[in-house]
């Protein structure tokens, strides 16, 4: 706050800023749904749109036939595991059965019994035949497997490349509408920026100031959060050349700003004290010299130094003393605090 206002001119200057910032929120509010609205403005891609039909359809077909082929084959298969277990399970049973018999055989030597072991090495060998049908089935179906899996890897690998084929063009179609949408937000944040630039130029110290500021608020938002967070990439060199452009913009006005500035002081340093004085605006200066600063040339001054009343700098008057009492007051005051007399050249 400055110094040289009233008490209840501070509390309106509060306000009118809570007024500015309030209208900023609301305008950064509308300006968002309309930003966040503007992807809408494109329609949205899908990777199947770049897909060759008439290539990708019979490579679907292909898998959806190989996959349903395989559950119907894995329940067979399983079927066939276990018959094949079951069978061996009997034939190495039975072939412990008759290694037994046989030893029990050899230890009586009962010749009356060699027809039996013809029966029994009959059934043995029909066994294992049976377990070698079993093993057969089981081999084919593994082959029939394999085949089926085959066919479906190497259909999706085909299905795989075209769908690779078309990620790139949609990656192109999708950074084309990236562009796209921020060519909207930079046509609607442009103007913007422009009518912030010329009322901050123009009319920020107008009576309606709040609303100029909160405007310029919500202007530097809409550049700063909703547009530039959005600058396109590709690989980096888009963002690096619209930075160097800006820098170069923003730095030329900058170093334009300073010499006209500077020029400015030289010129007003030129002038008369009286003059000077008062170009300068009474609650600037009183601005200034709180924060202990020349008010025309704006450099440090020691006014702690009661025998400080010139600005050893510039020059300028900055106390000097009262035509009714002497007092050393601020040469900027419009009366003496110590008498009440109002100061010489000041209306």
């Amino acid at each position: 706050m400055n110094k040289g206002l009233r008490l209840s001119e501070k509390w309106f200057r509060f306000g009118l800023w809570l007024v500015a910032l309030v209208f900023a929120g609301f305008l950064i509010g509308l300006g968002g749904t309309v930003v966040d609205n503007l992807p809408r403005v494109e329609r949205t891609h899908q990777i199947d749109e770049f897909i060759d039909a008439e290539s990708a359809e019979p490579l679907r077909q292909v898998i959806t036939k190989s996959s349903a082929d395989l559950r119907v084959l894995d329940e067979t298969y399983r079927q066939a595991e276990l018959r094949h277990a079951q069978a061996r399970a009997t034939t190495m049973a039975a072939q412990q059965t008759f290694s037994n018999w046989l030893a029990t055989r050899d230890v009586t030597r009962r010749t009356d019994q060699d027809a039996e072991v013809i029966r029994r090495t009959a059934k043995l060998d029909e066994l294992k035949e049976e377990e070698q049908k079993a093993l057969q089935e089981l081999q084919q179906l593994r082959q029939r497997r394999l085949s089926l899996e085959q066919a479906e890897r190497g259909a999706q690998r085909e299905l795989d490349g075209l769908r690779e084929s078309a990620r790139h063009k949609l990656e192109q179609v999708a950074r084309q509408q990236e562009l796209r949408v921020f060519l909207y937000r930079l046509a609607l944040t442009l103007p913007l920026l422009g009518v912030a630039g010329w009322l901050f130029v123009r009319k920020r110290q107008s009576m309606y100031w709040p609303f100029v500021w909160g405007f310029i608020l919500f202007a530097l938002f809409a550049f700063f959060v909703e547009l530039v967070p959005y600058l396109p990439s590709y690989g980096g060199f888009v963002r690096y050349l619209v930075g160097i452009v800006v820098t170069i913009v923003v730095g030329r006005q900058a170093i334009l700003g300073l010499t006209r500035y500077l020029e400015r002081q030289k010129q007003a340093e030129a002038l008369p004290d009286v003059e000077r004085r008062k170009e300068l605006s009474y609650d600037i200066a009183l601005t200034r010299l709180g924060r202990k600063v020349c008010p025309g040339c704006e450099r440090a001054v020691n006014l702690d130094d009661a025998a400080t009343d010139y600005c050893p700098h510039c020059g300028i008057c900055l106390y000097n003393r009262c035509e009714g009492c002497s007092t050393r007051k601020n040469a900027f005051s419009r009366f003496c605090f110590s008498c009440g007399r109002q100061a010489a050249g000041i209306a």
